[in-house]
């Protein structure tokens, strides 16, 4: 059942329900997660069951703001390196991950049976106030993986995770997200920080705050090997539908050699939905057509909802315009080339 987030009595019933070891969807800047204890195996147990998702693949650790997540990060790691306090300092509450060594005995579900973890601080006030209230009560961190069956668009309001997962799970409605990507991840146990999923805060800033060049994630002798971290599978994020990446002059050529098998197809309803920047023909009326904007930050916070709805429209196929280049498009090109990859 949907709840509002902003209510006391619904966010003091999903702590007491969190706390009990049932799950619990939350809204956060980036995408709606599954919620989880994530000290308690069990319930932790039950996020990757309900996903389908394998439970080696490591689940992202919520902590509240107090001093900056300072309670839930002692709590779960081991240390904290000065580039990642300096990280912290800088983009916490907000769309960052951190990989950091992790407490023995601690969240060892939640981070797939690896010796790290990954911590987020969100600054979604709904997020915040679950949190508080979970903290209240002993819990000092939520597991909370996108809420949507594993490998698929994640979520990016309450009705998305309902039509995921039915009237049962107790969703808290925070409004649709703000980022609507994922977080980005710096991996901090090797060293040296390390991009390992990029999203709405580059690498440019990264590097200007850490103090330290932040390296793009690639194999380097002598280092320690990347950590398994969420959505960094080469296939992710993907529509029902067959998602294509291509340019606008190839989308147009493709386009004008639409002929009678798209016209017959029609009468079982819309066959291709195509995201674009580029101004585009078409007179089909089998093809369905959104515009992409021109700026990065409004494309990544629409995205999965505009995938999310051609679905529902049943189309087969998605064509998807080339994100321009620059570090800005590097979060929704990551998506967008995970999502093709499924196909």
């Amino acid at each position: 059942m949907i709840l509002d987030g902003r209510s006391a009595d619904a966010l003091a019933q999903a702590a007491a329900a969190l706390q009990g070891g049932a799950l619990v969807a939350f809204p956060t800047e980036t995408v709606y997660g599954l919620g989880a204890d994530a000290s308690d195996d069990a319930a932790v147990a039950l996020v990757f069951s309900a996903k389908g998702r394998p439970s080696n693949h490591p689940l992202i650790v919520h902590v509240d703001d107090t001093a900056r997540g300072a309670a839930g990060v002692a709590h779960f790691a081991a240390e904290v390196p000065d580039y990642a306090h300096a990280l912290m300092s800088a983009f916490w509450p907000g769309p960052l991950t951190l990989i950091l060594p992790r407490r023995p005995g601690i969240g060892g579900a939640a981070a797939g049976g690896q010796e790290s973890i990954g911590l987020r601080c969100p600054y979604h006030p709904v997020a915040q106030a679950l949190l508080h209230a979970c903290r209240a009560l002993g819990v000092m961190g939520l597991a909370g993986p996108s809420a949507n069956q594993f490998g698929r668009v994640s979520p990016t309001t309450a009705a998305h995770v309902q039509g995921e997962f039915g009237a049962d799970l107790l969703i808290l409605d925070g409004g649709a997200c703000v980022v609507g990507i994922e977080s980005t991840i710096v991996d901090c146990t090797r060293g040296a920080p390390v991009l390992l999923r990029p999203g709405a805060i580059h690498i440019a800033q990264l590097t200007a705050v850490a103090g330290r060049p932040v390296l793009p994630d690639q194999p380097v002798a002598g280092q320690m090997p990347a950590p398994r971290a969420s959505g960094t599978l080469l296939a992710h994020y993907a529509p029902r539908a067959t998602l294509r990446l291509m340019d606008g002059r190839a989308m147009q050529a493709a386009l004008d050699m639409l002929g009678a098998d798209v016209k017959a197809a029609v009468q079982q309803g819309p066959v291709i939905a195509i995201y674009a920047r580029t101004q585009l023909r078409s007179r089909s009326s089998g093809v369905l057509q959104r515009r992409m904007p021109d700026d990065a930050a409004a494309t990544a916070q629409q995205l999965f909802a505009v995938l999310r709805s051609f679905d529902d429209q049943g189309v087969k196929l998605i064509w998807v315009e080339t994100p321009p280049a620059g570090p800005e498009w590097d979060g929704v090109r990551d998506r967008l080339q995970r999502a093709a990859a499924a196909a």
